[in-house]
């Protein structure tokens, strides 16, 4: 059955969430299509450019994506602390990046003189996009009808290209975000399109070993890590950069050996830290995608009133 978008998303319960769109029937979101013997390889671009630029105007930071023949996913990190500060100037031109305004917002961006009644009504328009620039709906709406629009008219066709609405995780907790993570930076390795992390193609942990190489810190558009949680803490997934590129590594060489069983005996560093062992951990990682809410039994029982929920659902981890 079909929950509501508000009992699966709060900005109360996390800022985090992990999301999947895929296309409906034998439609390829970018690849080679063996069937229609065609390639749909550029469309990858595509959908990174717009994400990238979607996540430049909302108030929404992109922690992980990767972009397969058929679907995509995404972490994202909801950034409600930027969107309360941003001038209402700003919040203007950010919604207008990807909209046609009224007069009246367009008049008040040129600095005409409103009436007491018109000034009320444009804050009120603004607040409502200010609101919207932490939407996570909003955003994936403009990303996915952009390319269905894209790849219809490249198809000369129309009707639905996505199977229907995105689905959504919620990820209450450390445990589950370095899950759905890995899990996401992994698709082309556990899918046997890429050998290794830094050859999958269109992936976030591509784009950061990349950036490594380059002598670079940060990937712009990516949200960065900040390492352990501390006070005085910037914004940032709060990991380290190499303990995470480990950690992926470990995995996917778990994943391609799990039918022989073998469990390497070295375990990074962060695993420690988030009170996984590696048993733990794999067993995490492969139930990624079940569930809508993710996270400790207790963070999934601290979640429930938030999203409006009251049975004990979603896939639990382990507590520390």
């Amino acid at each position: 059955m079909t929950k509501a978008r508000s009992s699966l998303i709060s900005i109360d319960a996390t800022p985090y969430y992990h999301c999947v769109s895929r296309c409906v029937r034998r439609s390829f979101l970018c690849g080679y299509d063996e069937h229609a013997q065609q390639s749909y390889e550029h469309r990858r671009e595509w959908i990174e450019k717009r994400l990238f630029a979607l996540a430049g105007a909302f108030c929404i930071d992109v922690c992980a994506y990767a972009i397969m023949s058929n679907h995509y996913h995404v972490v994202f990190h909801i950034n409600a602390d930027k969107a309360k500060h941003l001038t209402q100037h700003d919040v203007i031109e950010r919604w207008l990046a990807f909209h046609q305004g009224p007069s009246l917002v367009q008049r008040f961006m040129q600095g005409d003189e409103l009436s007491e009644a018109e000034t009320e009504r444009c804050g009120e328009i603004i607040e409502v996009w200010r609101e919207r620039l932490t939407s996570i709906s909003w955003f994936m709406r403009l990303l996915n009808q952009h390319i269905a629009s894209e790849a219809n008219r490249e198809d000369k066709c129309t009707g639905h290209f996505w199977e229907g609405r995105f689905k959504s995780q919620a990820l209450l907790d450390e445990k589950a975000l370095a899950a759905a993570m890995a899990y996401v930076d992994l698709n082309p390795v556990r899918a046997a399109i890429a050998d290794t992390p830094e050859t999958s193609s269109f992936t976030s942990v591509k784009a950061r070993i990349n950036a490594i190489e380059n002598d670079k810190t940060d990937v712009e558009g990516l949200f960065p890590f900040v390492g352990n949680p501390r006070e005085n803490m910037p914004e940032g997934i709060p990991f380290q950069l190499m303990d995470y590129l480990e950690l992926v590594d470990w995995t996917g060489r778990q994943c391609r050996e799990d039918k022989c069983g073998h469990i390497d005996n070295r375990t990074p560093e962060i695993l420690n830290r988030l009170g996984f062992d590696s048993v733990e951990w794999l067993d995490a990682y492969k139930h990624e995608e079940k569930g809508t809410l993710i996270g400790t039994e207790s963070s999934i029982k601290d979640a429930l009133p938030l999203l409006g929920r009251k049975r004990l659902c979603g896939f639990r981890l382990p507590a520390n």
